[in-house]
């Protein structure tokens, strides 16, 4: 274990959780998938109602994913000391997915078939939700997933209540363009977010009159970032954008390695859709002052709802603490599926999934809609990370922006839309 995360481990294993959370950790069962195809019935006893929280508790991904299931624990025990939902505790088991996806996919059945959990709150990368979308698919469960994403993709069991590209990536190209300059790099890992991703970048360029420069990727968790640096300083000799989608700790090893190559966030500003304040702590400030990130929420947003939230964090994990966009997303996402449960009047998932569409709430970053395309509702912001490692937020959308997950530069899903809420369109339908 690296020095970086073991500090982390640290930190997130003194963090307390109160005796109005029922918490089991379950760590080394993983029975293989197997292909029912109807979902396991759902474990909701006289007083309790069994949900799964799912992210890497260890790997190269634990140095965000850890924040994330806090957030989600400090959210369930405020729903069981205001009495739950439908008067009952929420019992929670929690399993480590160990950045592997095989791991993943393991755990999510563990959770369905053994532990008979009524909803699943989990995932970071896409490749984790990828590998678990079969099975809650096969199974016809629920699985809410709070990072930002490619999109390209609606289930029918899947929430998502991180970013569409049109909440993040996109509208961050449109101010790069505006503000920054038109050559681009693009640099990301190896797998599925960072490549669709930059292929709606490279589209969204070629429409908009930019250049890509560059474009790199590295596998996760690998540190041999001089290679890159190199070219993005013969490609772009006199500065340029530099458009990151690295997950994980290479970003440690690339914004150390960026600034000891003297490539300066005034000359190479880099956006960054992977890092928030979690990881510039962790990371060092040093390495990313100066430099941009696009999410929906940031801890520096003033609203009512979010000086609570970040009061609340802070006082159940410690002042030093620091909350990010993921956690936001994680956090609201419970209080949305308790709004759906309570309005279904039953953990029942059929019912759940119609009660969904349409629930509101006051997120600390706003107000948040689910829609019937299963994506939910939100603002966008850009942020610059300041002396202290928050970002000051240097542009953000007069209103919530709707989600599209079918991207509409890509030719291939360009016209497509999505609706649950009528059969005869579903995942994936063309626009009239």
């Amino acid at each position: 274990m690296s020095r970086l995360n073991r500090r982390r481990f640290l930190i997130y294993s003194s963090a307390t959780i109160g005796n109005s959370i029922f918490l089991k950790a379950c760590v080394n069962n993983s029975p293989s998938t197997t292909n029912s195809p109807t979902a396991s019935p759902v474990a909701a006893s006289s007083d309790r109602i069994k949900i799964g929280i799912l992210h890497s508790l260890s790997g190269t991904l634990a140095i965000s994913e850890k924040s994330v299931v806090d957030a989600e624990k400090l959210a369930i025990k405020e729903i069981n000391a205001a009495g739950g939902v439908l008067n009952k505790q929420i019992e929670v088991i929690i399993e480590d997915g160990a950045s592997n996806w095989d791991t993943f996919r393991e755990k999510a059945a563990k959770l369905i078939e053994q532990d008979k959990v009524a909803v699943v709150f989990g995932c970071w990368t896409s490749a984790s939700r990828k590998n678990v979308k079969p099975v809650f698919e096969s199974k016809d469960h629920m699985l809410w997933y709070p990072v930002q994403y490619e999109g390209q993709e609606c289930s029918k069991n899947i929430f998502y209540t991180g970013a569409a590209p049109n909440q993040q990536i996109e509208p961050s190209v449109d101010w790069l363009l505006k503000n920054q300059g038109k050559e681009f790099f693009l640099i990301g890992s190896d797998y599925v977010f960072p490549r669709t991703a930059n292929t709606i970048i490279k589209a969204q360029l070629q429409a908009l009159g930019g250049k890509t420069v560059g474009e790199d990727y590295l596998p996760l968790g690998n540190t041999e970032v001089t290679p890159i640096i190199t070219r993005i300083k013969q490609t772009l000799p006199n500065g340029g954008i530099i458009y990151n989608t690295l997950n994980g700790d290479t970003n440690v090893a690339f914004f150390k390695q960026l600034k000891s190559a003297l490539l300066t966030p005034d000359k190479y500003p880099s956006m960054s859709v992977s890092i928030a304040e979690e990881e510039v702590k962790a990371i060092g400030v040093e390495y990313l002052k100066g430099h941009y990130a696009a999410w929906n929420y940031f801890q520096t947003v003033d609203t009512p709802a979010n000086h609570k939230f970040v009061e609340a964090f802070k006082k159940e994990y410690g002042a030093n603490r620091v909350t990010n966009d993921p956690m936001e997303a994680a956090y609201i996402a419970i209080y949305l599926w308790k709004q759906a449960v309570e309005k279904a009047g039953s953990p029942d998932l059929a019912k759940v999934r119609a009660a969904a569409y349409g629930q509101t709430i006051d997120a600390p970053s706003g107000k948040v809609t689910v829609n019937a395309n299963h994506h939910i509702s939100k603002v966008v912001r850009i942020g610059q990370v300041r002396d202290d490692g928050l970002f000051d937020i240097v542009y953000a959308t007069p209103a919530p922006v709707e989600p599209v997950p079918w991207n509409q530069f890509v030719k291939e899903t360009k016209g497509f839309a999505c609706d649950w809420s009528d059969p005869a369109k579903g995942g994936k339908y063309k626009k009239a």
